[in-house]
């Protein structure tokens, strides 16, 4: 077994269970692209079991940090097992969920989603890459299932030095499915969509929007960055009777308008619009337009902390914006999934873009991604989704 030694003093996240360990950390050792290497600290103490990434800034994601474990196809079948295990325990309202979410599951990396009877895997790192194999064997044995597709297109993978791969794994056949998520029905391809072909992590969220539309008898509703209309579905199904969908994929859009029709709702309650966020909420403003409620889910405006500030101002902009848009006692549910941005940093974004509307609001809620996206003690990171309910004042 190959070893790493990591340099003075660097061994303190590892031992605080943390799983990554960057470039500049390591004092010597190497390994091939995915090798389970051992990690040591400068005195030579064990800490951790790893795979080495020779071409990422994150050099080293922790397996493990029992010195006796074993990395092999047994480790990650009990992984799995244990992933599996603690969806199993989770009340979730749809036949679509996550069941591998990386590091928070102990496997660095991997992404995996079950829509129905169909497997999504995402590889995103070579330590995964490498073991993919035991990996497709173990998610098919426990889940009973026989159709996994690869999802394996995320930008991460070329930090990796990884090329990008999509198509069937195991099984065949259609691509276009069809969900169900709390009372309503949603499709999406999992060859085409985002991520590995829908927002998952957004289905707690939509339910709790559903509900305050109906709450608060909120009838004008305008949905940004709506991707295939999730929120403009919960708008509907809780009594909006004016939603506007407004997003730059056409495709998108299309699918959106078909989730109105595929869920019973008039088509004349919805509008798309094919158009940039940023314009939309300017025309609307010069317009006279107003809102009961406005969802904002923008993409991830800043991937890491060095993005963060340039991200600030475009979080902000279109926060004031919406804020000026809605009526008083109007709601705005807005989001960040932007890992470079902390919660703290987008309350007193959101806060900042209320003094330059000027508007005040109380705080309903706090969100964040759904449970079987979860979050860890030991890796902050994880909590790239977040999000504010607000009730404008006045």
């Amino acid at each position: 077994m190959k070893s790493i030694r990591l340099r003075a003093g660097k061994e303190r996240s590892l031992q605080r269970r943390h799983p990554w360990v960057f470039e500049s950390s390591l004092q010597k050792g190497g390994g091939d692209p995915g090798e389970t290497v051992r990690v040591e600290s400068h005195e030579g103490q064990f800490l951790c079991w790893a795979a080495f990434s020779p071409r990422s800034q994150i050099r080293l994601r922790a397996w493990s940090f029992d010195e006796g474990q074993r990395i092999d196809a047994a480790f990650f079948e009990a992984r799995i097992a244990e992933a599996l295990a603690m969806r199993k325990r989770l009340p979730i309202a749809s036949d679509a969920l996550r069941l591998i979410h990386g590091e928070a599951d102990g496997l660095p990396g991997l992404i995996v989603d079950r829509y129905g009877d169909t497997l999504v895997a995402q590889f995103g790192a070579v330590g995964v890459e490498r073991w993919k194999s035991a990996i497709v064997s173990s998610l098919l044995k426990q889940t009973g299932l026989s159709r996994l597709y690869e999802r394996s297109d995320a930008s991460a993978r070329g930090l990796e030095g990884l090329e990008e791969r999509t198509g069937w794994l195991h099984g065949e056949g259609a691509t276009e499915l069809t969900i169900a998520e709390h009372q309503w029905r949603l499709s999406l391809d999992v060859a085409t969509g985002h991520k590995t072909g829908y927002y998952l992590d957004q289905r707690d969220n939509r339910k709790r929007f559903a509900d305050a539309v109906r709450h608060y008898g909120c009838k004008r509703v305008l949905n940004c960055y709506s991707y295939t209309g999730g929120f403009s579905v919960a708008a509907l199904a809780g009594g909006a009777e004016r939603v506007i969908s407004v997003d730059s994929s056409a495709p998108a859009l299309a699918r959106a308008s078909a989730h109105v029709a595929l869920n019973g709702f008039e088509p004349g309650r919805h509008e798309a619009r094919d158009a940039d966020v940023n314009q939309t909420l300017r025309g609307l403003l010069e317009a006279g337009e107003r809102f009961d409620a406005i969802v904002l889910d923008p993409p991830k405006f800043a991937p890491t902390v060095a993005h963060a500030e340039r991200a600030a101002r475009a979080y902000k902009d279109i926060n004031r914006l919406a804020f000026k848009l809605l009526v008083p006692g109007g709601l705005l549910f807005t989001f960040s999934c932007s890992g470079g941005i902390a919660p703290d940093l987008f309350h007193k974004i959101v806060a900042g873009a209320g003094l330059d509307a000027p508007a005040d609001g109380y705080i309903l809620e706090r969100v964040a991604a759904a449970p079987d996206h979860p979050q860890t003690i030991c890796f902050p990171e994880g909590e790239y989704l977040k999000g504010l309910l607000v009730l404008k004042r006045g």
